[in-house]
């Protein structure tokens, strides 16, 4: 009784211990998403003006100026460049193939 009452109380600490490292790791991946909050605002917006200068000019190129179908979709990828973010843009190519696939899926 002894040992199984040592064995959970050492459980116990793995776990708090645990818990602490994900809290940690949930704050820290939460300060990132929160710090590229303005960046993604602004690439909003530098498209958007984009997209603005170019409707409805005259030979202005389809990908910019939009063909006026919903069917119609552009996706704009951007992978990092810095070092070491091999995995990073591994998995931003994926998600943008995957989503890619789903709206060919779709018909769109």
């Amino acid at each position: 009784l002894r040992n199984r009452i040592a064995s959970v109380k050492a459980t116990q600490k793995i776990t708090k211990a645990m818990q602490m490292v994900a809290a940690a790791k949930l704050r820290r991946a939460q300060q990132s998403a929160e710090a590229a909050r303005p960046y993604a605002a602004r690439m909003t917006k530098v498209l958007a003006n984009l997209a603005a200068a170019y409707a409805g000019r005259p030979g202005a190129p389809a990908l910019l100026a939009g063909t006026g179908r919903d069917q119609v979709h552009l996706l704009v990828v951007a992978t990092g460049d810095r070092g070491l973010c091999g995995a990073f843009n591994t998995t931003v190519a994926r998600l943008a193939r995957d989503h890619a696939n789903r709206l060919i899926a779709e018909g769109k």
